[in-house]
């Protein structure tokens, strides 16, 4: 044993520090709290955090807050979207009876035109050679 540790002793060796492997340690040591942070990305407001409570009522009644806090939220934003829904309808009902005004409108200015243009130029039909 002690042949061994000669050994050990009398080698030289010397620590050099890794650039790379402290940059990678530095960067761990900066992300591992934020990792582990309780679902900081999931935060909603009005919403309790029940795992803190210890008694089982307590939270129970947490948890019971949190689902009718989450139901109002939920029908809230039904109603919300079933108004926009409606409103869109409103609007898509409203220019759909545009553009069928429109349409009939522009056939009405058509036929309009197909009449006029032989009145105005009686001598383009009968002789279409006469300007050459």
């Amino acid at each position: 044993m002690g042949s061994e540790s000669g050994k050990l002793s009398g080698a030289k060796h010397s620590w050099r520090p890794r650039p790379g492997l402290a940059r990678y340690l530095h960067l761990a040591g900066l992300l591992l709290p934020t990792m582990l942070s309780p679902a900081a990305a999931q935060d909603i407001r009005g919403m309790e955090v029940c795992t803190a409570e210890k008694q089982m009522d307590r939270r129970t009644g947490c948890l019971q807050a949190n689902v009718e806090f989450l139901q109002q939220a939920l029908n809230k934003l039904a109603r919300e979207t079933q108004d926009k829904m409606a409103a869109a309808d409103r609007d898509l009902t409203a220019a759909k009876a545009e553009i069928a005004a429109l349409k009939s409108t522009v056939e009405k200015l058509s036929s309009e035109l197909a009449q006029i243009k032989p009145k105005a130029d009686p001598n383009a039909k009968k002789d279409p050679n006469a300007k050459k």
